[in-house]
């Protein structure tokens, strides 16, 4: 399974200069606040990535949660369907793409989860010097994934 982190700097020079056949991005951006009321743009993905998941979601940890009205259960509500893309974007064969803006918190826990579910080799996010996991993400997008596989294993495929 192909799996990039990358920063939204590094994913605009992708664009420029050759960005992956067949990908599929997740980007995740910083929804607005009071510093920052209007969201940066997105990198434009048109005719480039096969397809893309964006999601507005706070770089914080679990203590700093309720400093924005958060907590664990309200953090990542699109969890659910970011396993969904995950699988499908596996099943397709497609090359995926971890964006956030620095490529060091959510896109590396994102890249942990999905490397560490279905190869099991997570640990080597966490282990790089690079990476500093957001561990509320890592662990949303985990547990998505297995309640997605969970599902998938408890319904009998179609004949």
């Amino acid at each position: 399974m192909n799996v990039t982190i990358c920063s939204r700097k590094s994913a605009e020079e992708l664009l420029r200069n050759g960005f992956p056949p067949h990908a599929a991005v997740i980007s995740f951006y910083d929804p607005p606040s009071r510093q920052r009321p209007t969201p940066v743009p997105l990198p434009n993905y048109d005719g480039k990535a096969a397809r893309v998941f964006s999601v507005a979601v706070h770089d914080l940890d679990l203590t700093a949660l309720p400093d924005v009205g958060l907590t664990y259960d309200t953090y990542l509500p699109e969890a659910d369907a970011l396993a969904a893309f995950i699988y499908q974007a596996r099943a397709d064969g497609l090359h995926i793409l971890c964006q956030c803006e620095y490529g060091q918190s959510r896109s590396a826990a994102c890249a942990a989860a999905i490397l560490e579910y279905f190869d099991g080799t997570g640990i080597s996010i966490f282990a790089d010097y690079r990476y500093y996991p957001n561990q509320v993400v890592y662990h949303k997008i985990i547990d998505a994934l297995i309640r997605r596989g969970s599902n998938e294993q408890q319904c009998p495929k179609a004949q």
